[in-house]
């Protein structure tokens, strides 16, 4: 199952996309100026193609993605200001 929705947080819009796999579900939220996805997202990836990106560990939901500690981020979501250790959260506040 796919699930796509509009999310809310922290006063930003963001795309929350949710792919159902066996073990574990691929979650991404999208905002204009970072992406935020689990440990199923490559970080050298996004930094090859020039994205703000960055990775959450052990999550199951759109909202545990939001309130969970960035675990690891390019070096384009550094220059915003996204720091490992933040929460998403407060890294979106900062946007």
């Amino acid at each position: 199952m796919i699930e796509v929705e509009m999310l809310d947080v922290g006063g930003k819009k963001l795309l929350g996309l949710k792919v159902d796999l066996p073990n574990a579900p691929l979650l991404l939220l999208i905002h204009e100026r970072l992406v935020v996805g689990c440990g199923y997202i490559s970080v050298e990836a996004m930094e090859k193609v020039g994205n703000a990106a960055c990775v959450v560990r052990g999550v199951r939901s759109f909202q545990d993605v939001s309130s969970a500690e960035i675990a690891e981020l390019t070096s384009k979501a550094e220059e915003l200001g996204v720091r490992r250790g933040m929460k998403v959260e407060e890294a979106l506040e900062m946007l």
